[in-house]
């Protein structure tokens, strides 16, 4: 145990160290967008157009996430310094709806810093910090100042992680129409469960 310990903290340092900003990593993914590339191992136009519309996306989250007076006094009541550090890819749908919301999440409070990097780079990582034994992104690390894994978050928000593993249960896949759905739901909730979700994981690692 001790060995995966000290494994997994090298891995963090790794990673804190190669870590784009929010910033930087939106701007990969916007040129991207327009160069007709994308991040990770594959390669293939499928990924190209998930890139395309991700960075849209992005850019359409970054105009239109609101957040409430009363979840703003609570995110800048959390006093403590926090890294999010965030395993992400291009073309990854549910992360071009969340990071944005993180990312406006974390200019409310000068405590947070956001630090982004590419699962595929960082597959020794990933593989810490699987998801019901896959590789799902995003995935969030919330580190102490010390690089202690506080909590994580992802890869989805928790009202539609409910939607998925109930329609996994009873279909055995997410088909094409499923997938609809959950678009149109992360439309609607507009960011705002991604915003609940944090502010109760930031609460708990307060206490």
């Amino acid at each position: 145990m001790e060995t995966i310990t000290k494994n997994t903290n090298k891995l963090i340092e790794e990673g804190i160290n190669e870590a784009l900003s929010y910033t930087d990593y939106n701007n990969l993914v916007q040129k991207l967008a327009v160069d007709g590339g994308t991040t990770g191992n594959e390669q293939t136009e499928a990924m190209v157009n998930y890139t395309k519309l991700g960075a849209r996306r992005m850019k359409r989250w970054d105009k239109t996430v609101k957040i409430t007076p009363e979840a703003i006094e609570k995110i800048k009541q959390f006093d403590q310094p926090i890294t999010w550090l965030i395993l992400s890819e291009s073309w990854c749908g549910d992360a071009a709806h969340i990071i944005p919301v993180l990312n406006k999440i974390a200019s409310l409070n000068e405590n947070i810093n956001i630090k982004i990097i590419l699962r595929d780079k960082h597959d020794a990582l990933m593989n810490e910090f699987l998801t019901n034994g896959g590789k799902a992104i995003p995935k969030l690390i919330a580190l102490d100042s010390n690089n202690d894994v506080k909590f994580t978050y992802g890869p989805r928000p928790s009202a539609a992680a409910k939607m998925v593993n109930e329609f996994k249960e009873e279909h055995g896949q997410l088909t094409p129409e499923f997938k609809e759905d959950l678009q149109r739901w992360y439309n609607k909730d507009k960011g705002q469960t991604v915003v609940d979700d944090l502010i109760k994981a930031l609460t708990a690692f307060i206490k």
